[in-house]
């Protein structure tokens, strides 16, 4: 089942989301988007949070991992934390992700899924590693796939209702 993001009551939080479509491949809805992240964040039980979503293709991310990661390839994600620690006292912190909508595109059509859902996985796995999630590891990887699938089925489960 696809991931249908709509906004979860705002009731106690500050969410705080910027998204930057800077590519032309695949179409954006920005308010499924935002109600992603909303969704993401209130499963991470961050009822304040500032998010930046960049969309771009793969020559950018590939130009980023370079240089900032010393990747000469692209890569479907990147996250990059606002400040060393993921939140300030205040909880409000966080960070920006950038998204291959290339790359979310051929995968999705390789895993026979629809773009969406895979963009779905790539927004999740960026707000994971903002809230210190890592995948450097084999045990790292699974325990992060592990919760990257928890918070998605939650959501999918929160929007049949």
């Amino acid at each position: 089942m696809p991931v249908r993001a709509k906004p979860v009551p705002k009731t106690g939080s500050s969410w705080r989301i910027q998204i930057n479509n800077l590519q032309t491949k695949l179409t954006i809805d920005k308010k499924w988007l935002r109600g992603l992240v909303r969704a993401a964040l209130a499963q991470e039980k961050l009822p304040r949070a500032r998010v930046g979503i960049a969309i771009v293709d793969d020559m950018e991310i590939a130009q980023l991992n370079a240089r900032y990661l010393g990747r000469r390839a692209p890569t479907d994600v990147l996250a990059f934390p606002f400040a060393e620690s993921f939140t300030t006292a205040a909880g409000e912190e966080l960070g920006e992700i950038v998204i291959s909508a290339e790359k979310a595109a051929r995968v999705a059509k390789g895993r026979r899924v629809p773009p969406k859902d895979e963009l779905a996985l790539y927004v999740v796995h960026g707000l994971l590693h903002l809230t210190g999630h890592r995948d450097r590891t084999p045990t790292e990887a699974r325990r992060m796939h592990k919760r990257e699938r928890e918070v998605l089925q939650s959501i999918r489960r929160g929007r049949r209702r």
